[in-house]
C-alpha cells in the first residue's frame, strides 16, 4: 500500500512538528549523548563510521556503545587500546566481515584525531574557522571518513554547530520524499522552522529512524 503523503505546506509543517516532537536527534534516540565536548563528538564520529558500513544498523549501534563501555570513551583512549582488544570488543558487539580491518581503521582514526586535534574535534572546527565547506574537507581528510560518514556526523552535530546546517543524510531524505516533506535538506529546514538547526536535527533524525526501522505505517496510519 502506498504511503500517504503530506500535500499542503500546513500538512508538512504539522507532520514535521510531530516527528521532531521527541526533542531528540537520531543518536540521542538510541542512547548517545550529543554535547559539544571532545568525548561526545568523537563517539558521534565513531558512530557515523560504523553506521556507514553495510549490514544491520543495530550492529553499528551496539558497537558504538561497546567502545566507550570498554573504557574507550575518547580518541586518546581508543588510540591506546591494543588492536586485539578492539577486535574482541567489535566481535562481541556483533560486527561481521573484516573486523580486523575495522579495528585498524578505528585505531587509525583515533590516533589521527589525537595527533592532529589533541583528541578534540572542536579544534578542527576552529581550524576551519567555522566554515562548513572547510569543516567537511577536514573531516573527509580523516581515516575512514568519506562523504557518507561526513553527512551522518554532521546530521547530529548541526544541533550544536549551526553553521553546518542544513544537513540531511540519504536515509532521512528517502523518508522525507516518501512522506511528502521535501526532497532536500533545505526544504526540510523550511518545514522544521527556518534557521532552527536543533529542530532540523530532531526532524532528520526521526526521518532516518523511520526509514531504517521501516516505520512508515506507524507514522501515516
Amino acid at each position: 500500500m502506498p504511503t500517504a503523503v503530506a500535500t499542503t505546506i500546513e500538512d508538512r509543517k504539522r507532520l514535521a512538528r510531530r516527528l521532531a516532537g521527541s526533542g531528540r536527534g537520531f543518536a540521542e534516540q538510541y542512547g548517545f549523548r550529543v554535547t559539544n565536548n571532545p568525548s561526545s563528538l568523537f563517539q558521534l564520529l565513531c558512530l557515523a563510521v560504523l553506521l556507514a558500513r553495510r549490514g544491520d544498523f543495530r550492529r553499528a549501534l551496539d558497537s558504538a556503545h561497546a567502545l566507550p563501555a570498554a573504557g574507550w570513551d575518547s580518541a586518546a583512549r581508543l588510540a591506546r587500546a591494543p588492536h586485539g582488544d578492539r577486535v574482541r570488543v567489535l566481535c562481541d558487539s556483533g560486527q561481521r566481515g573484516d573486523v580486523d580491518a575495522l579495528a585498524d581503521l578505528l585505531g587509525d582514526l583515533a590516533r589521527t584525531v589525537t595527533e592532529r586535534y589533541r583528541g578534540d574535534l572542536r579544534r578542527m572546527r576552529s581550524a576551519a574557522r567555522h566554515d562548513p565547506t572547510r569543516e567537511r574537507m577536514l573531516l573527509a581528510a580523516l581515516p575512514g571518513v568519506d562523504a557518507t560518514v561526513v553527512d551522518l556526523f554532521l546530521r547530529e552535530v548541526q544541533a550544536l554547530w549551526a553553521e553546518v546546517a542544513p544537513v540531511a543524510d540519504k536515509r532521512a531524505l528517502a523518508a522525507a520524499r516518501r512522506l511528502g516533506l521535501g526532497r532536500s535538506a533545505a526544504e526540510l529546514a523550511e518545514v522544521a522552522g527556518g534557521g532552527e538547526s536543533e529542530r532540523l536535527a530532531w526532524l532528520v533524525g526521526a526521518l532516518a529512524r523511520i526509514d531504517l526501522e521501516h516505520r512508515y505505517a506507524e507514522v501515516t496510519g
